[in-house]
C-alpha cells in the first residue's frame, strides 16, 4: 500500500473538489437512514460484508430473546416447530419449496454440509475460482483435490467467464464450487447458463449464493444442486442467518455437522436443531424479508444498484483507478487499484484500516497480484456523500 506523505500523517490529506463531470448520486431514500442504529459519523460503504440489521428487525429479535429468558422450557420445546414455520415464510420470498432449504448460520456452514453429501471417489477433482471465498476454498480443498480456474476481473460479460469456468472442466471434475455474486469483484459467475452446462457434463453443482438474498429478486434462478446464501447481508435479517437449499435428490445425504436429538427428522429439521443455541435470529429472519417486500424490492434494489454506480463513477475519476466490467442490478461495484497498492493481504487490510481510523469510511479492499481492488456498496442508509467523501479521502493513499 501507497502510504500518504509524511505532512499527512499529521493532518488529514486536503479534500479535493468533487469531479464535475460526475452527476450528483441519487436522493436519500425516505426513511432508509432511521431504519438502522450505524453510527453516522461513518460512511458505512461497505454492506456486502456483514450487512446491518434494520430497527424493527432488531425489535422482533429483542422480544424473542425476552421470551427465551421468561420461560426457557416453553421457548426450547416449541423451538424446531416455530423454526420450521420461520423457513416456511422464507421460502416464499425464495420461492423453494419449504422442505428443500434449512436454515443455517452462514455460507461456509453451507459448504460444508453440501460437500460431506456428495460421494467422492479417489481421483475425483472439485472446481473453483480464484474469486471463491477463502473458507468455502478451504472446505473443498478439504474433501478432494481442487483445480482453480482463474478469472480475469476484467472479463467483459457473464459468457467470457462461463466460458473461462468450462475451460477449467476436465474429466475427473465431480464438483464445482462457484460464486453466484463474487465477493471481491461484484460479478455475476453461477448463470443459468453455466449451471446447465455444468449439470449436461454430469458435475454436480454447489453455489456460494452470500449476496444473493435480497439482491436478487430470483435468488435461486439456476437450479442448482446446492446452494446457500446469507439472510443478513441485503436480505435485513440478524447477523447469523443464512440459507441452505438442496435438491430433491440429495435431501436424504445431507447430515447435521453435529448429531442433535432431531436426526430422526433428517434434512430440514436435523440440521437446524443445535439444542440449546440462540433461535431468535432464524425466527425473526422473515421480518427482514418482509421488511424489504414493505418498501418496495424492486425501488430498493434501484436505488441501491444506482449509489452504487455513482461511488464507483466518483472512484473512475481518480487518476490510476480503473473500473472493473459489472452486471447491471447489483448493489456492489468493484475497481482496480494502481500496481502496487493492495496486493497482497497484508497490504489491502492496512488500507482497509487507515481509511476507517483516518477518513471514517469503511469500504471493501481486495488484495490482487499487481494491484487489488476497491468494491463500494448501495444500501438505503447511504447518502451520495458518503462516498463523495471517500473520494476525496483516497487519492492520498494511491497516488
Amino acid at each position: 500500500m501507497t502510504q500518504p506523505s509524511s505532512e499527512s500523517q499529521s493532518a488529514p490529506p486536503a479534500a479535493p473538489p468533487a469531479a464535475p463531470s460526475v452527476a450528483r448520486g441519487p436522493s436519500v431514500f425516505p426513511g432508509g437512514p432511521g431504519l438502522f442504529r450505524l453510527d453516522p459519523g461513518t460512511a458505512h460503504l461497505n454492506h456486502g460484508s456483514f450487512g446491518a440489521v434494520p430497527v424493527p428487525v432488531q425489535e422482533v429479535q429483542a422480544r424473542l430473546l425476552d421470551e427465551a429468558h421468561a420461560d426457557p422450557d416453553a421457548f426450547f420445546t416449541a423451538a424446531a416447530e416455530r423454526i420450521a414455520a420461520a423457513r416456511g415464510r422464507i421460502a416464499v420470498h425464495l420461492g423453494a419449496e419449504p422442505d428443500g432449504i434449512a436454515f443455517i448460520s452462514n455460507a461456509t456452514e453451507g459448504a460444508n454440509l453440501a460437500l460431506d453429501a456428495i460421494p467422492l471417489a479417489d481421483g475425483d477433482e472439485i472446481l473453483v475460482t480464484d474469486h471463491g471465498y477463502g473458507t468455502v476454498v478451504a472446505a473443498a480443498a478439504r474433501r478432494a483435490p481442487v483445480t482453480t480456474v482463474s478469472l480475469d476481473p476484467r472479463l467483459p460479460d457473464e459468457d467470457a467467464v462461463r466460458e473461462a469456468v468450462l475451460a477449467g472442466v476436465t474429466a475427473r471434475t465431480k464438483v464445482a464450487v462457484l460464486d453466484h455474486i463474487s465477493s471481491p469483484t461484484a460479478r455475476l459467475i453461477a448463470t443459468p447458463a453455466l449451471l446447465a452446462d455444468l449439470a449436461a457434463r454430469g458435475i454436480t453443482t454447489v453455489v456460494d449464493g452470500a449476496h444473493a438474498p435480497g439482491m436478487l429478486a430470483d435468488p435461486l434462478a439456476g437450479g442448482a444442486d446446492f446452494w446457500f446464501g446469507n439472510l443478513h447481508k441485503w436480505g435485513y435479517a440478524p447477523l447469523g442467518s443464512a440459507i441452505l437449499a438442496v435438491g430433491p435428490r440429495h435431501r436424504g445425504r445431507v447430515r447435521a455437522l453435529v448429531p442433535s436429538w432431531e436426526d430422526a427428522h433428517g434434512f430440514p429439521r436435523s440440521v437446524e436443531y443445535r439444542a440449546t443455541a440462540d433461535y431468535t435470529g432464524w425466527l425473526a429472519a422473515p421480518e427482514g424479508l418482509d421488511l424489504l417486500e414493505r418498501l418496495d424490492a424492486a425501488k430498493v434494489r434501484a436505488h441501491n444498484t444506482a449509489l452504487a454506480a455513482h461511488g464507483a463513477a466518483l472512484l473512475a475519476e481518480i487518476p490510476g483507478l480503473t473500473p472493473l466490467p459489472y452486471t447491471e442490478g447489483l448493489a456492489m461495484r468493484a475497481l482496480r487499484l494502481p500496481p502496487g497498492c493492495a496486493d497482497t493481504r497484508e497490504g489491502a487490510r492496512a488500507l482497509r484500516e487507515e481509511l476507517a481510523a483516518r477518513s471514517r469510511v469503511r469500504v471493501l479492499i481486495w488484495p490482487w497480484p499487481g494491484g487489488g481492488g476497491i468494491r463500494v456498496c448501495g444500501q438505503i442508509y447511504n447518502r451520495p456523500e458518503e462516498y463523495e467523501r471517500l473520494a476525496a479521502a483516497l487519492p492520498a493513499y494511491v497516488g
